[in-house]
């Protein structure tokens, strides 16, 4: 990503908290210049006031874009320090806040961004949904895409709704894969391994399960390739097949439902 347009503009961070900090760091890691970036945040870590970036400073006259990163029950008394900012594309990454509240701070012919990126972000390895309301072009959205990126993958939505459906599988989704982590270990345990090998062996396999599911691969081959007839594996996955379908359905659902009755 070019950063020198923004570099010139600059950029504001609202909210530096986990998510935010992750995203600066990524930026930095590409060339951002921290001289360029304006965080607003009342308790800055030692690391963001180590990284060179202006903290609770005068705002540029006309950033290039700001990330608004701030917790949704903090919303109502962040929002206004970003008013009145003339050009800025608005990019938000707060769970569960639409795109009409954003408009109702800044204006319905605001440019703005909606982004639910997921934790594994703080690792770089994350992945964020966005959705434009109607004021954004193109060339916003490539923007957006660029700025999020910094944390890993960037799909694009066609429709705000499909947030909620976001919210359940990707945004709630690391939850349920640390629980499988918890419950894969337990039943390790429970065969006879100690706490420590169990708990080695359940974060291994899921986390090289994973690498190996990002090849591309259909991952319904990649279980077949593991599964020989009347092996070990058939015989666990004849326990497991008949009822995680449904449970993780209903789990993503519950989890999609919440958010819409956060919304309403």
């Amino acid at each position: 990503m070019d950063f020198s347009d923004i570099n010139a503009r600059g950029v504001v961070l609202l909210g530096c908290g986990k998510m935010g900090s992750a995203m600066l760091a990524g930026w930095l890691d590409r060339g951002l210049d921290p001289g360029a970036v304006t965080v607003l945040d009342p308790h800055p870590s030692d690391w963001v006031q180590g990284t060179g970036v202006r903290i609770n400073a005068d705002l540029p006259a006309a950033p290039a874009f700001a990330l608004i990163a701030v917790k949704p029950q903090m919303m109502g008394d962040a929002l206004p320090a970003l008013q009145g900012l003339p050009g800025t594309l608005f990019v938000t990454v707060a769970a569960g806040t639409p795109i009409a509240a954003y408009e109702a701070a800044f204006g319905a012919h605001s440019r703005i961004v909606r982004a639910m990126p997921n934790t594994p972000a703080a690792v770089g390895q994350g992945i964020t949904a966005i959705i434009g309301n109607g004021a954004t072009t193109p060339d916003d959205l490539d923007l957006a895409q660029g700025i999020l990126a910094a944390v890993g993958q960037v799909v694009r939505l066609t429709h705000e709704d499909q947030m909620d459906a976001v919210t359940g599988l990707s945004g709630s989704g690391p939850a349920y894969v640390f629980h499988m982590i918890e419950t894969l270990a337990a039943a390790g345990e429970a065969q006879g391994l100690t706490p420590d090998l169990a708990l080695q062996l359940a974060r291994a396999t899921v986390a090289g399960s994973g690498a190996l599911a990002m090849t591309g691969e259909d991952p319904a081959q990649l279980r077949i390739n593991v599964t020989s007839p009347n092996g070990t594996t058939q015989a666990g996955l004849e326990v497991l097949m008949p009822e995680l379908p449904d449970l993780m359905k209903r789990t993503v659902a519950a989890a999609a439902d919440r958010s819409r009755e956060l919304r309403a």
